[in-house]
């Protein structure tokens, strides 16, 4: 969906409509290079007369981050439970490296993407380690002991989320943004293609959420790791993502490179806020008031 219907633009993907599909892949049946991808996706919840997804085309580029943008209530969450299969649609595919996902067992899956949900808890009791290495649970059997492998993936894992000190301390005791470091080593330790996070920064200060940052960014540039998060924080998403995609009540308004996508109108539209957008040197929304 988009404000200009069938206006193009050039990106790194090449052309792109207004309803952010490649027209080129539109026009052939060619696909994009997304490592995960979504085709006429229409997911609702029991009870719901009407879906809460319903999207014809959306591409997490592979190698990049991308995040996505909306109001509470669009249909960010959903997409991702959607992408992670924890999330059934009524209609449509999701692509993993151009196999339907519903073509994977779990483990398989598991293997190849790591999800994180708003929704986590585990005992208290529960050391940092031992959560950090329930993350190789795709790697192992049921009753295997943790093999060098494993250890050195929680080790990195541990590493790379800047953990290290916290290792023996039970995750009932750490703080909020602590235990959000955790949660994201745990995932890291699968070792997985693709990360999905799922609002990362929520609750967490300025100093925990730029440091959660930094740490996909890490992956990111480290091991290629493709990367959709949602965020709330636009400028943190203009700063730390190479795409972005914009959902307004379930449905794509528009992708690509920050530049394209952060737009007065696109705040306008999409937010139902009047803002200000500077790009020089980099992207930032200043609010003004809410729009009737």
């Amino acid at each position: 969906m988009s404000t200009e219907p069938g206006r193009e633009r050039e990106t790194e993907q090449g052309s792109v409509g207004g309803d952010g599909r490649s027209v080129e892949a539109a026009a052939t049946g060619e696909r994009t290079n997304g490592l995960v991808y979504v085709e006429d996706l229409s997911v609702s919840y029991p009870g719901m007369d009407e879906s809460v997804v319903d999207v014809d085309r959306i591409d997490l580029p592979r190698g990049e981050i991308t995040a996505l943008i909306g109001p509470n209530g669009s249909g960010k969450s959903t997409l991702l439970k959607t992408i992670a299969t924890h999330v059934e649609p009524d209609t449509g595919s999701v692509f993993l490296d151009g196999q339907d996902v519903a073509e994977y067992d779990a483990k398989a899956f598991a293997r190849e993407l790591g999800h994180l949900s708003q929704e986590h808890e585990c005992p208290s009791a529960v050391t940092v380690e031992d959560l950090v290495f329930h993350g190789r649970y795709p790697h192992r059997g049921f009753f295997d002991k943790p093999s060098e492998s494993d250890r050195k993936a929680v080790e990195r894992a541990i590493e790379l989320a800047g953990i290290e000190t916290l290792r023996d301390e039970d995750v009932g005791s750490l703080s909020g943004g602590q235990k959000q470091l955790v949660w994201i080593a745990m995932v890291l330790a699968q070792e997985t293609d693709v990360l999905l996070l799922d609002e990362p920064t929520t609750y967490l200060d300025v100093r925990h959420q730029l440091r959660v940052l930094e740490v996909v960014r890490k992956l990111n540039d480290e091991a290629g790791v493709t990367v959709g998060l949602v965020l709330h924080d636009i400028d943190q998403a203009a700063r730390f993502a190479d795409y972005v995609v914009a959902i307004d009540d379930g449905d794509l308004y528009d992708w690509g490179p920050p530049e394209n996508v952060i737009t007065e109108g696109m705040l306008a539209d999409v937010f139902g806020v009047d803002a200000a957008v500077t790009t020089d040197p980099d992207i930032h929304v200043v609010p003004k008031r809410p729009l009737d």
